[in-house]
């Protein structure tokens, strides 16, 4: 089965709107797909309904930002109610974090030179969301820089200009509200994270203990030698593991939905039991 369980749209910093996100998904003889924008769960009502129409399982979720050890990490909620109160109102204090955020970055940028920064970031946007890939990308439509490696070399992030950091909600705050919404907490790419694997298995242990629930074990990027790593610190942990593109869309990235390699052991698949 073609399982895709991290994928944007453009109600975050994806390109493509979630009717068109679903019907790619079909096309790639996707068997389930979530949609799961970054802080928001605008798009899911549209998503669905275009999965309806194709009888194709989907998958409500989002992608929270989340603290851990004061960086910032990223926890899928998938299985969400996005009626949920707590959920909408945790995500809705988030919104606003990051509409402060991105007024500071193109500030930061101004001051850099990149003249009308904030006006040429908002022209790539669809939606109300800004997040820091559309200043990475209007750096890079800009000419400013050749690439989303060059752009988190030069800028938005270190002491680089347009570095902005963000005091999102505590991992077990966001942990809570995906298990409020009735959803399953699941660390996102794991090895993308800027630390050591020591590192990397305290912190899946420390969210293991807070009520996640599982890891992203397969991601696009994933080598079989990471998938096969990432699968044993889960199962030795007691987590399920997932699977998932993180697919945008942008010309620039060459991730595609469910263009995934397979779990090494299906029996610790997070999604076993949701196949209808």
């Amino acid at each position: 089965m073609v399982i895709d369980l991290h994928n944007h749209s453009y109600y975050s910093d994806g390109i493509l709107s979630p009717t068109e996100v679903v019907r790619l998904a079909n096309k790639q003889n996707c068997d389930m797909v979530a949609l799961t924008d970054h802080d928001t769960i605008d798009g899911l009502a549209e998503a669905s309904y275009e999965a309806n129409k194709l009888n194709l399982q989907f998958v409500f979720g989002t992608e929270i930002s989340a603290t851990w050890n004061n960086m910032t990490i990223h926890i899928l909620g998938l299985k969400i109610n996005p009626n949920n109160k707590i959920l909408q109102t945790g995500l809705k204090k988030h919104q606003q974090l990051r509409e402060v955020r991105s007024e500071k970055i193109a500030c930061s940028l101004e001051g850099a030179g990149i003249i009308g920064a904030m006006e040429k970031t908002k022209a790539i946007t669809k939606t109300g969301i800004i997040t820091r890939t559309h200043f990475a990308q209007m750096l890079i439509q800009e000419g400013i820089c050749k690439n989303m490696k060059s752009v988190f070399r030069n800028f938005l992030t270190g002491n680089n200009p347009g570095s902005v950091s963000v005091k999102w909600a505590q991992f077990d705050e966001v942990i809570g509200w995906i298990r409020s919404a009735g959803g399953v907490a699941v660390l996102a790419h794991p090895l993308r994270y800027r630390v050591t694997h020591t590192q990397i298995k305290r912190m899946m242990s420390d969210l293991a203990v807070n009520g996640c629930t599982g890891i992203e074990v397969v991601t696009a990027m994933s080598s079989l030698d990471e998938i096969i790593l990432v699968s044993q610190w889960s199962g030795e942990l007691g987590l399920l593991a997932s699977s998932g593109s993180d697919y945008h869309g942008w010309s620039n990235q060459r991730v595609q939905i469910g263009c995934l390699q397979d779990l090494p052991n299906y029996e610790q698949a997070i999604w076993k039991n949701w196949i209808w």
